[in-house]
């Protein structure tokens, strides 16, 4: 058949790209076709995502994307999850979205917990309750009295924002939705008990639409100002990690599998039929959100790439130049095994920090543990402390379905990191796939191919994300010493801090 294109709008809490997918029936090429910036911005105490300058990346990207390749049949946008902002009743945008990572957003959650207990709240929407999910932006609008919650109309996604701001159709994704705690998955609706134990209106949550749906056209407007064609603006899973997932090119359904998506953020989990709505998953920080094609990934959401990437910044500011991820890689490498660990979820470690680097060295010596300020030294302390994470959410993982892992996957930008891929295979002693790198676009190019009846399956699709990708193996090798690490990184983070 001939090559069919579609437009792919993949976002993270960083950066964005356009990507031209090429389908011949089989398997699709991917073409970046066009790349941006993307930053929060601090004003006044707030931080906040500028997503009028996303839109106008995006009508960039469509510009230059269908100049180039005007056969283009339809375009999907997914981008990370937990973030909101609000239309009022006459469409129009009520301020710009709050980050997760606004520190207010977080502090606001013990006063949350006093109104609806925080395993009561599991039980109800399913979700990890960790305190980036979109709920607790809610909930400090309503600490704050916002406008946001007086003279909102809908609230939407950040990339059912952009869709409606495309189209001018409002409606919300499910897989995007389940990111703010108030979706029962189960029934696959809102859960409209959460916010009202919380006082917080729910008059502007509405229409769900899922994975593969139609939302509509893109709107004259836009076409007119860009000079292109009106085309189809399809729904994929618009939560980042949900389209990793669906993209994953698992064939071998006989395999127990887990996954990482590995970027500024580590998710790790397991496909699931269902939501797993247990204390014990309570108990051990997983919780539950929704994939394309009906189904549920079980998963626990780690402070990833973002602390190196910290580091990163703070090094090439001290230094005065631009510092590789490669060089990073290699000073890890020489530095020999770590000498000091850190917990990665640590709170001190999840905000925005402009010396993460000392942030990490005070870490350790309230830990009783000695570190160079130096990248080796440090970037080996972050590297394998986000290693031994993993496998002790993997060990996690087993424990609550019962099942012994026979692979796991990784996907997102972090696989580009080969001593990581190694290093975690040689920790959690069961092969590693790593790739393809372009998981998320593969998952969101799938549901486009399903809204255009392309495939009819998610198994379908996986098989041409299988032609489409090239993967990675990495065995684990005998005799590397993570079991002692392993023993001494559970004691250290269990330990207490201790004052010198």
């Amino acid at each position: 058949m001939a090559k069919k294109r579609f437009l792919i709008f993949d976002l993270g809490a960083s950066n964005g790209r356009a990507i031209v997918a090429a389908y011949d029936g089989a398997k699709a090429e991917m073409e970046v076709t066009y790349r941006f910036d993307n930053t929060p911005t601090i004003a006044a105490g707030t931080l906040y995502w500028d997503i009028l300058r996303l839109f106008s990346e995006l009508k960039t990207g469509l510009q230059v994307s269908l100049n180039k390749y005007p056969d283009i049949v339809s375009v999907a946008v997914d981008t990370w999850g937990c973030d909101f902002g609000f239309i009022d009743k006459n469409g129009r945008l009520l301020g710009n979205p709050v980050s997760y990572r606004d520190a207010f957003r977080h502090q606001r959650a013990p006063l949350l917990y006093e109104t609806l207990p925080r395993r009561e709240l599991f039980h109800l929407c399913a979700g990890s309750t960790n305190e980036i999910m979109g709920l607790y932006q809610l909930f400090s609008y309503k600490c704050d009295d916002a406008p946001e919650l007086r003279e909102g109309h809908q609230l939407l996604m950040i990339p059912d924002l952009l869709n409606y701001l495309l189209t001018g159709q409002a409606c919300n994704e499910y897989t995007n939705a389940t990111m703010t705690l108030l979706c029962d998955q189960k029934k696959k609706t809102w859960e409209k008990r959460i916010p009202a134990r919380l006082g917080i209106p729910d008059s502007f949550l509405r229409n769900l639409v899922m994975p593969g749906s139609m939302i509509g056209l893109l709107q004259r407007q836009v076409c007119e100002e860009l000079g292109i064609k009106p085309i189809s603006v399809v729904a994929p899973a618009t939560h980042d990690t949900a389209s990793a997932v669906t993209g994953i090119p698992i064939t071998d359904g006989s395999k127990n599998w887990a996954f990482i998506s590995m970027g500024t953020w580590s998710i790790a989990g397991m496909e699931t039929r269902e939501p797993i709505i247990t204390d014990r998953v309570f108990d051990s920080g997983y919780g539950n959100n929704a994939i394309a094609d009906g189904r549920n990934m079980l998963v626990n959401y780690i402070t990833g790439l973002w602390i190196i990437q910290q580091c990163r910044q703070k090094w090439m500011q001290d230094t005065g130049r631009d510092i590789s991820w490669s060089e990073i890689v290699k000073e890890s490498e020489k530095a020999g095994p770590a000498t000091a660990f850190i917990d990665v979820d640590d709170p001190s470690f999840t905000q925005m920090i402009p010396d993460m680097p000392g942030a990490i060295v005070e870490y350790c010596r309230k830990k009783g543990q000695r570190l160079e300020n130096s990248i080796a030294g440090i970037s080996r302390t972050v590297y394998e402390s986000l290693v031994l994470k993993y496998r002790e959410n993997l060990k996690t993982l087993e424990e609550l379905t019962g099942r012994r892992l026979d692979q796991l996957n990784i996907v997102g930008g972090g696989i580009q990191n080969q001593t990581l891929c190694q290093w975690t295979a040689d920790a959690v002693g069961i092969p590693v796939f790593a790739g393809p790198a372009e998981t998320t676009s593969m998952g969101n190019l799938l549901m486009q191919l399903k809204c255009a009846g392309e495939i009819s399956t998610l198994e379908q699709g996986r098989a041409i994300s299988h032609k489409s990708s090239q993967v990675i193996r990495y065995e684990p090798k005998a005799g590397e010493p993570w079991e002692n690490a392993a023993e001494r990184f559970r004691t250290i983070v269990a330990s207490k801090a201790v004052e010198k």
